[in-house]
């Protein structure tokens, strides 16, 4: 079935004083391209995405057979009124209006108004003005992380019959039957969400990017516990205490009052030397996913960057890198840092807007966005998957 068709069909419903907003057009179009256009297809896709309740299914249905058979079903009778002009406003968003576009109800016909959210998704931070910017924080606040889970050593009590033994509940509840164990208890693993690592580069090279990522982190660490957040610029600083508050404008504050080397140089081996000896390795990045905001430009030797990433990699559960000039045109991945750390990121993505750090947060809560790359630990005490 070819779109003309579609929309016919949909403009007879519309004749016939059924209310067919926009959003359900897109909903129909796109459920016709999975399930397919054959006729019993297309009946059930637009009776689900079409109707709104019980009372509009006779209407649709004489209407769908007078669109396929050409019969007369007196549809002129069900016209309660003209169709109305649909006046497209893209002005500012409706107050207090969440959704990507609201139908409202004039004089004069149904008004579709687009709000901005859509089109600040694709920006570049760097481009954003100062008006666009309070509305990329105030979505950036909004964002919540769900990190992948991962299987506890703790057990808790299961209704299953498979499953490790729970010898106390089972010999206590032998009591009530003589001492004989009819009812055999079992335990189950217990699943927990994996802790996050942000560590956020804070160089001059990221000033037009780290405001936003900065935000993103208190977002992450300001909605759950197992989040830590750090700055990574000529040294590393632990920003989770000062990111820890609901205040996203203050949070900023505090971290900007505890870095000492904001906008400054770049030393991505040695900050990262210092994460794994007083944090990672000790138990901080053990099973952990971890998120490196940066893009890759390290006054150090790359070989000392791509060893301390080794050796992250060989605890840490998932390293996601996220590069701001991955998004340009022709970028390449040359320059020495980043082509030193590359060959240990299991995750290699965007940050340079809105959609970019959306893609960032399914793959924190999926836990892959593609193939994992195999890795070889250097000794058994070193893995934690």
């Amino acid at each position: 079935m070819d779109e003309d068709g579609i929309l016919g069909l949909v403009e007879l419903l519309r004749t016939a004083g059924l209310s067919v907003p926009v959003g359900n057009l897109i909903t129909f179009t796109e459920a016709v391209a999975i399930v397919g256009s054959d006729l019993r297809s297309l009946y059930w896709c637009g009776r689900a995405t079409l109707t709104h309740s019980p009372i509009d299914i006779e209407l649709y249905d004489r209407v769908f057979r007078h669109w396929i058979l050409g019969t007369e079903v007196g549809l002129t009778e069900a016209v309660s009124r003209s169709p109305e002009p649909l006046l497209v406003d893209d002005d500012e968003r409706l107050d207090g209006e969440q959704a990507d576009f609201a139908e409202i109800e004039t004089n004069d016909g149904a008004v579709l108004r687009f709000s901005r959210t859509e089109t600040l998704r694709s920006m570049d931070f760097a481009d954003l003005d100062d008006e666009e910017r309070l509305e990329v924080d105030r979505l950036i606040a909004d964002m919540r992380l769900t990190a992948t889970m991962r299987r506890s050593r703790r057990r808790r009590p299961s209704k299953r019959s498979s499953g490790a033994p729970d010898l106390r509940r089972t010999v206590r509840e032998s009591l009530r039957t003589g001492g004989e164990p009819i009812n055999r208890r079992t335990l189950q693993r217990t699943r927990v969400a994996r802790r996050v690592v942000i560590i956020a580069d804070i160089s001059g090279s990221m000033a037009a990017y780290s405001r936003s990522l900065i935000r993103y982190a208190h977002a992450a660490v300001s909605a759950r516990s197992r989040v830590e957040a750090f700055a990574l610029g000529t040294r590393l600083t632990r920003l989770t205490r000062e990111l820890d508050i609901r205040d996203p404008d203050q949070a900023l504050q505090r971290a900007a009052d505890s870095v000492e080397d904001w906008s400054g140089g770049t030393r991505l081996g040695e900050g990262l030397q210092q994460f794994n000896d007083d944090w990672g390795t000790r138990g901080m990045a053990r099973g952990a996913v971890v998120v490196i905001l940066s893009d890759g430009w390290d006054r150090g030797e790359p070989e000392r960057l791509a060893s301390e990433m080794a050796r992250l990699s060989r605890v840490a559960h998932r390293i996601v890198w996220v590069n701001p000039l991955k998004a340009s045109d022709g970028y390449a991945p040359l320059a020495r840092g980043m082509a030193a750390a590359l060959p240990h990121v299991d995750d290699f993505i965007e940050g340079h807007s809105l959609g970019a750090l959306d893609r960032l947060s399914s793959i924190l809560s999926s836990g892959r966005s593609g193939p994992v790359r195999s890795r070889s630990a250097s000794s058994p005490a070193e893995v934690t998957r």
